[in-house]
């Protein structure tokens, strides 16, 4: 009986450690899809920037 109660109490911190990792999975989930969203809105607003610079430059040679 003793040796049930001890390992009850063993037992207890780790239920409760399992339920504290699930919980910072979850929210290093959440930021890690906000940072993929940011670094494609900054791809994507990178890509414009630079097609519109190229199109500045084409019309700037065309017209000397």
């Amino acid at each position: 009986m003793g040796l049930a109660a001890a390992f009850s109490l063993a037992a207890a911190p780790t239920v409760l450690t399992v339920s504290d990792a699930e919980a910072e999975t979850v929210g290093m989930e959440r930021r890690h899809e906000r940072r993929e969203h940011r670094r494609e809105r900054r791809h994507e607003r990178r890509e414009h920037r630079r097609e519109r610079r190229h199109e500045r430059r084409e019309h700037r040679e065309g017209t000397t």
